[in-house]
């Protein structure tokens, strides 16, 4: 297991951590020699996964300034000023948009876009003082399509990206790097045990995903880009 002592490597923090795409992401940075955090809500579900990896788990709700603004601290504290910052929280009101209820599409909101711009404001702040980094953005099918009955995700998600636009207008030319990814298909859920419901290839592998998100931040700085999109082959767009 590696030790996450040394300031001289990078430094990981993934916000809406859970067992999927974060999870990915976890495993891979610490292979890749990351320190790595990993903060949820319920972070009981994270035990394995840190016993695992060695990765250091936070208890936050990221749609709670003064979670957000203590998270950063703890971290800080622990493994010193992050290097890369993934948000990768969300949540979904699915339904009719005349039987929407209004207490489940405002709680959508605040996870899916207040929350980031929380995480984002505190990474920026950080990376600011520390001169550089990236701050990684997911995305969805709905940060660029409206679907029907999916008003309140669709909200969030086109809300996100545009915090992560005018983000990476604003930050890139003082050194940090700011990403926007779209998952635009279904996310393959590793150890599920129920039949698969859609062929294989309609799924994006987590892994992959996790190893796109590691090639944009560690694009050279002469070619960023603020936005990819990522699909299965057989997906159309």
């Amino acid at each position: 297991m590696i030790p996450m002592s040394d300031l001289s490597m990078e430094r990981a923090l993934i916000v809406g951590a859970g067992s999927g795409l974060s999870a990915a992401l976890v495993r891979l940075l610490r292979r890749e020699g990351f320190a790595v955090g990993a903060a949820a809500r319920d972070i009981a579900k994270l035990r394995p996964l840190a016993d695992e990896t060695g990765a250091k788990l936070y208890q936050c709700d990221a749609a709670n300034p003064d979670q957000v603004s203590a998270l950063f601290e703890r971290f800080n504290e622990d493994i010193g000023p992050p290097t890369l910052v993934v948000y990768n929280a969300s949540m979904r009101a699915k339904g009719s948009i005349a039987n929407l209820e209004v207490d489940a599409v405002l709680n959508g909101l605040l996870v899916s876009c207040f929350g980031g711009f929380l995480v984002g404001r505190a990474a920026a702040r950080s990376m600011l003082t520390s001169r550089g980094g990236s701050i990684l953005f997911t995305g969805a099918s709905a940060s660029v399509k409206g679907y029907a009955e999916s008003a309140s995700f669709a909200m969030g998600k086109f809300g996100l990206r545009g915090l992560a636009q005018s983000m990476a207008r604003e930050l890139a030319p003082k050194n940090i790097h700011v990403g926007h990814v779209i998952i635009d298909g279904p996310i393959a859920e590793t150890g599920n045990p129920e039949p698969a419901v859609r062929h294989p290839d309609d799924m994006l592998e987590p892994d992959s995903i996790a190893k796109a998100y590691l090639q944009l931040h560690r694009q050279d700085r002469s070619a960023w880009t603020w936005e990819i999109e990522l699909r299965p082959w057989v997906e159309s767009f």
